[in-house]
């Protein structure tokens, strides 16, 4: 199908673009982006006052295939990210069996290929089994496709197989998503503070998280490597970070929707759909987290899309399962509490989504419109104003604290690969 997309604001910052312009696609590629195209096409989208950006790119989403598909599924996952503007997500490895070879890695694209309805980059596991001991085949992975490495939800503790990690990642050009989390210090529900006094929950404190943003960076810089930092939550990490990257670090890090639009005391009433990790924080530090995006000391939005079953959320806090769903609340949430507040511009906006995070993959065949390439595109209405309603998610998991909550700015049309995935704002009768 060739599909005209007409008189949109084209944000490609990849490209530099940021005005208003036509995109013609033909057998699923970008053909032209120009002013004014004339010429026939099977289909014809009219995207006047509505953004027109390069498809999505989400760097941390658990999918939880293979071995916990009562969570979710590369089915369900997919569906939930293309709602959201999603057109390519890494998929962590904390899967039964753990991502931790290139079997596994073949088997997830294999599977989203036949099933999925986006790009799905699996990421490889650390150490092998995720318990830290021996590091898994980095070569043999990123060989297989393996996008990135990660021990994500865990810390590498040894810090001399985190840094033998780092350099094995460098030589074969992928990079190393680290999970920053010292445990000993974070053994607790909440994050430490007057709320958690409050509700009689243990803390987990700030510290937890900055002495390991402070050695991975060390170890990275010991061997003049890139670090990527996942979902950074503290005003100390952001502090350490910016210092980094004053010096010349090759350090990247990313925020989530969650950390720069709540914080801890918005947990009152022990509902576990608030519980995640690293934890909410306190105000003092979310207004850090906003600061560091608008600064780019933080160059990504990424999701930790993290579904669960009811029942691993419905039970006490202290024993609920940490994280929530976010596919389909996070380009809400960001246009809602970044664009409309003018922490950040659309372009810087669209920005963090495209172009930095495929930057950080070494890959540009997504998060571009460059003509020849893939054509991977989002329509999205920045003035659609809607509820968030849990029970609409294509997403198998219902877990967010978001639900009733009034955000601005929707995913209109999502296509992929030249296909018109998303259409109205609804997943087409052939993809559901």
């Amino acid at each position: 199908m060739n599909i005209l997309i007409k008189n949109g604001r084209v944000l490609d910052p990849y490209n530099n673009i940021d005005e208003e312009m036509d995109i013609l696609i033909e057998d699923g590629k970008i053909a032209k982006v120009e002013k004014d195209i004339h010429t026939s096409a099977d289909k014809t989208i009219y995207a006047k006052d509505m953004w027109v950006t390069p498809g999505l790119i989400d760097l941390h989403v658990h999918l939880r295939e293979p071995g916990f598909e009562h969570k979710e599924t590369i089915v369900t996952g997919t569906r939930s990210a293309v709602m959201g503007g999603f057109t390519s997500i890494c998929a962590m490895p904390n899967t039964r069996p753990v991502t931790d070879n290139e079997i596994i890695v073949e088997y997830i694209k294999m599977k989203a290929e036949k099933e999925g309805v986006c790009n799905v980059l699996p990421v490889g596991a650390i150490t092998v089994g995720q318990k830290g001991e021996s590091l898994a085949d980095i070569g043999k992975m990123a060989k297989a496709g393996a996008c990135a490495i990660s021990e994500d939800g865990y810390t590498v503790e040894n810090a001399s197989l985190m840094k033998n990690a780092i350099k094995y990642a460098s030589m074969f050009n992928i990079p190393v998503f680290s999970h920053c989390e010292e445990i000993s210090l974070a053994r607790g529900s909440m994050n430490a503070g007057d709320t958690a006094t409050k509700l009689g929950l243990k803390g987990i404190s700030n510290d937890s998280e900055d002495i390991i943003v402070a050695r991975d960076i060390i170890l990275a810089d010991s061997l003049k490597a890139p670090i990527h930092l996942c979902h950074i939550s503290t005003k100390g990490s952001v502090d350490l970070i910016k210092e980094a990257k004053a010096r010349g670090s090759k350090v990247t890090a990313e925020a989530t929707p969650h950390h720069f639009t709540l914080v801890d005391e918005d947990i009152t009433d022990y509902d576990a759909n608030y519980k995640m990790n690293p934890p909410l924080r306190s105000t003092q530090d979310r207004a850090a987290i906003i600061a560091g995006l608008k600064d780019d000391t933080i160059e990504v939005i990424a999701t930790d899309h993290a579904p669960h079953h009811i029942d691993e959320k419905n039970c006490e806090f202290e024993r609920a399962l940490n994280g929530i769903v976010g596919l389909e609340t996070a380009l809400s949430l960001s246009i809602t509490e970044l664009v409309e507040k003018g922490v950040l511009t659309p372009y810087k906006l669209i920005e963090k989504f495209t172009k930095n995070p495929a930057k950080i993959l070494n890959n540009n065949s997504i998060g571009n419109l460059s003509v020849g390439n893939v054509a991977d595109v989002v329509i999205i209405d920045p003035n659609f104003e809607y509820k968030i309603d849990v029970e609409k998610f294509e997403s198998k998991a219902k877990n967010s604290p978001f639900n009733d909550r009034k955000v601005r700015g929707k995913a209109i049309y999502t296509i992929v690969s030249g296909n018109i995935i998303v259409e109205d704002g609804k997943l087409r009768e052939e993809y559901k």
